[in-house]
């Protein structure tokens, strides 16, 4: 008889396999919170276990109940505050412990600043492995605010939804996708709210239907509204799952009648099944394709699909800080990786030679052109496609870069471009970035051959965790 060897089995796929962890979920505990992370949630440890804890403050003693446990850290939600922190502050808005859209009203504005800066010193020494204390440090400089930090956002992406008959809109609950009906988001352009309300209103009246995203049914998924500030222009995008909407006119009429300083009136139609915002198709219903905008004396047109920074006042701080680190005279040549519509590359344009902008997306590069046009500039050219492969081309016509900007998504920068870059050897790298773990990364491989000098953060986005950055690299002798 052959000899056989019963398999050892593990848990079964079902069973619950209990961590050896000090907490479990469901309990409350007690914890000092002694710092907070990068999405503000405040940090505490019980017996060497790291315990993030919602709505906890540096410095405090808080209740809180554990929601879910890893084997390293675990999430708790705070339950009451035994003491408090002095820079606790009360949250203006009546949904914030509800809504998922904010996470540091809680936090004094001063001490918000001064946290963003400690994020980004906190990465750059963790993740760089930069000295960002003492003699040879990098200067990383205390946050650049807003004064009146309220009411900045100039875009609205609001994703509509059905309760007793009527349609409601605002943000999603915390990680979920419950909507949370709002009538006034304190953080938005008055206009976003009173644009979106009159959609809500109308489009009930109507017998417009919502999206349902479960049972992909109903009609109206999200209402987008763009303000031009500097303007007052505003842009109201309805996306739907269908071409045909029913009494569109009237829709269009009550839009018209009702939200103050529209010209333009857009259907974006989407019909996947998918949490993407925009489907491919985009129509004109009433006025314009686009609404303008200036950002300090640069003139952009804005369409439905293209970006634009939420925040014009402190995207002009960000910008005149990186025409500051290029350094440019007027005899600079500039690459602008990242390009976008164009946005840093016409700033930079305005004080240097030449500035030459890569981006992948081919709707993105018409929209730079287009803005370029509209502002007259001649010493700018777009072109679309890879920066890793473009720049080398570039190089290969004889084009040498002085100064090359890249600001990137949250992933960073592409490996081969920071290659590219480290080959072309410029005299001077900007990197504007909104994710400070992976600027520091990306900064450690470019350190190889440069030193970054200084590094300045910049609230764009005051009340949540995130902070943008300039930073300046100059080639090693």
């Amino acid at each position: 008889m052959a000899k056989t060897t019963k398999k050892r089995r593990g848990p079964h796929p079902t069973a619950k396999v209990e961590l050896d962890v000090p907490v479990r979920v469901g309990q409350t505990v007690e914890v000092e919170i002694t710092g907070l992370n990068h999405e503000g949630a405040g940090v505490g440890r019980i017996e060497g276990y790291t315990l993030f804890v919602d709505g906890a403050l540096a410095g405090e003693r808080v209740h809180a109940r554990v929601d879910h446990v890893k084997k390293n850290f675990g999430f708790a939600k705070l339950t009451e505050v035994v003491e408090a922190s002095t820079h606790r502050f009360q949250p203006p808005c009546p949904l914030y412990d509800r809504c998922g859209g904010c996470s540091l009203q809680h936090l004094a504005y001063e001490e918000q600043l001064r946290h963003k800066q400690q994020i980004v010193r906190d990465n750059l020494r963790r993740i760089g492995g930069f000295q960002v204390e003492g003699e040879g440090a990098i200067t990383v400089h205390p946050t650049l605010g807003m004064s009146d930090p309220w009411r900045y956002r100039n875009k609205a992406q609001v994703p509509i939804g059905e309760e007793n008959g009527a349609l409601v809109g605002g943000f999603y609950a915390e990680k979920s996708h419950s909507i949370i009906d709002m009538n006034e988001c304190l953080i938005q352009h008055q206009v976003n709210d009173e644009a979106v309300a009159v959609v809500k209103q109308a489009a009930t009246k109507l017998n417009i239907t919502a999206y349902d995203e479960v049972r992909h049914s109903g009609l109206l998924r999200h209402v987008v509204v763009k303000v031009g500030v500097k303007t007052g222009e505003v842009m109201v995008v309805l996306v739907t799952t269908e071409e045909q909407i029913p009494q569109r006119d009237q829709l269009v009429e009550a839009i018209r009648a009702q939200v103050a300083g529209v010209t333009s009136i857009v259907q974006n139609i989407n019909p996947d099944k998918t949490n993407v915002i925009f489907g491919k198709k985009t129509v004109t219903l009433w006025g314009s394709d686009v609404i303008y905008d200036y950002i300090g004396p640069i003139k952009f047109a804005i369409s439905a699909r293209s970006f634009y920074q939420v925040n014009p006042a402190q995207t002009e701080v960000l910008y005149n800080k990186t025409l500051e680190y290029a350094g440019a005279t007027g005899a600079e040549t500039v690459i602008d990786a990242y390009c976008g519509i164009g946005t840093i590359s016409l700033f930079l344009a305005q004080k240097s030679k030449h500035v030459y902008g890569v981006e992948i997306v081919p709707e993105a590069i018409a929209d730079a052109n287009r803005n370029a046009q509209l502002n007259g500039v001649e010493n700018a050219t777009f072109e679309a496609g890879p920066a890793e492969v473009v720049i080398p081309a570039w190089k290969e016509n004889g084009i040498r870069a002085d100064v090359i900007v890249v600001d990137p998504p949250r992933k960073g920068c592409d490996e081969a471009l920071l290659t590219t870059i480290l080959e072309m050897q410029p005299e001077r790298v900007v990197y504007v970035s909104c994710n400070p773990s992976t600027l520091a990364r990306d900064l450690k491989m470019l350190a190889e051959r440069y030193e970054v000098k200084e590094v300045q953060p910049v609230d764009m986005f005051p009340h949540t965790g995130h902070v943008e950055c300039c930073s300046l690299l100059v080639r090693k002798v």
